[in-house]
């Protein structure tokens, strides 16, 4: 008996996405499964999330397809969770959905548990790698317990014997392969709802939440939009407003999120005098995002941790000009100045900010960001993971017969 979300069509499949990361919790993770959950459900398949309880969850989420498994605060994340048991109530659940495939999004105990049920049911199992580690490795004891060495063993360890693995880019892909990672590797980003993000808020809408900070129409605004870490680097944006500021006095620096690094930054602020143009909007949820977004003019960030830039395709896919700190990441979605513009210099960060607010777009380059968002929509994700689903349940069919052929001596 399936519960949850159904559709009960010939080609249907019944999937299994194990994380320990997911809504309420505000993450570019969560964000991406989120994204897949309901672009496979709107193409016709029953998806079921396994993931840590919350104290903000809802009630009714195992009515809605979630289900979730007692957890403790993550350690240095106090606002991520990692489950603490529940394997066998896990392996109950997924008989009795007849899951077809499992999709971990975790390394960590729901991932694990997720390997056990797939191998338990016989089914391939997927994993997203979601996480640079070595990129976060400062937060557990300064870095002097765990080594990127430690990070590239315990990865090729956690993705021996997976049916496949989804790289969300070619940097996770480089690292992935340097790790030795022996299952199949595809790259695959994640996209972008585009019934939310592309949709256009009325003038009245916007112009609401622009008078929430003291913005008019014709206030330019600087959206920045992320967890607040160290490793986001949003004191850079803020070291660059005042050359910004002294060609456009007028521009508005808006910070959205929350995080270890507020304290700091705030305080970065007001010790530069800049607390009339750089405004703190706290952490906003998931369902107001696209607000945000809509009412600013141009998207900045100077990240170097991204490994798949969620914010940086939200913000294509909102229609604003995005100016990033480079990377691989983005060398693959920027290939012209109509997308956007990454920098390495602060002078190049804030000739891109002029850039666009002073040169409104052309039909031209509306029509490069229109291709550009086809290709990182959520449709075209979700199709591609299924592809990837289908190969390897047909490389699991293909491997039990070759074995059933070597114990029996014949074809079948």
């Amino acid at each position: 008996m399936h519960y949850g979300l159904l559709n009960e069509g010939a080609n249907s499949l019944n999937i299994g996405i194990f994380t320990d990361t997911y809504f309420p919790q505000v993450s570019g993770v969560a964000t991406s499964i989120k994204t897949l959950r309901d672009e496979l459900i709107a193409q016709g398949h029953n998806v079921y999330i396994f993931t840590t309880t919350d104290p903000q969850a809802k009630k009714s989420d195992v009515a809605a397809g979630i289900y979730r498994f007692p957890s403790i605060p993550w350690v240095s994340f106090t606002d991520r969770r990692i489950a603490v048991r529940g394997y066998l109530k896990v392996l109950r659940v997924a008989k009795q959905l007849q899951l077809d495939v499992v999709h971990n999004q975790t390394e960590f105990a729901l991932g694990i548990m997720g390997k056990m049920v797939a191998h338990h049911l016989h089914i391939p199992c997927l994993h997203t790698y979601h996480t640079m580690y070595q990129d976060y490795l400062h937060y557990i004891a300064n870095g002097h317990i765990l080594k990127p060495r430690d990070v590239a063993h315990m990865a090729h360890f956690y993705l021996r014997h997976m049916s496949g693995v989804i790289a969300p880019s070619e940097r996770v892909l480089d690292v992935l392969t340097s790790y030795h990672v022996e299952a199949p590797i595809r790259v695959i980003p994640t996209g972008i709802n585009l019934r939310i993000y592309g949709k256009k808020d009325s003038a009245s809408q916007i112009a609401a939440l622009r008078a929430k900070f003291d913005y008019t129409a014709q206030t330019p605004v600087l959206l920045s939009l992320s967890r607040l870490a160290f490793e986001k680097n949003i004191h850079t944006l803020i070291e660059a407003m005042p050359d910004i500021i002294a060609q456009r006095p007028d521009v508005q620096l808006l910070i959205v999120g929350d995080g270890p690094a507020r304290a700091t930054l705030e305080r970065q602020v007001r010790q530069m005098g800049l607390g009339g143009n750089i405004q703190f909007a706290g952490e906003v949820s998931n369902d107001e995002v696209h607000h945000y977004y809509q009412m600013a003019d141009v998207f900045v960030s100077a990240s170097d941790s991204e490994s798949q830039g969620l914010t940086y395709d939200e913000a294509l896919a909102s229609d604003l000009p995005i100016v990033v700190m480079r990377s691989e990441y983005t060398d693959e979605l920027i290939d012209d100045p109509a997308i956007g513009i990454s920098f390495q210099k602060r002078i190049d960060l804030v000739n891109g900010v002029l850039h666009y607010l002073n040169n409104p777009r052309t039909e031209e380059e509306q029509a490069k960001r229109n291709q550009k968002l086809h290709d990182i929509s959520a449709a075209v994700f979700a199709q591609r993971v299924l592809n990837f689903y289908h190969d390897c349940q047909r490389q699991m069919d293909e491997k039990r017969s070759a074995h059933r052929r070597h114990l029996f001596g014949r074809k079948e």
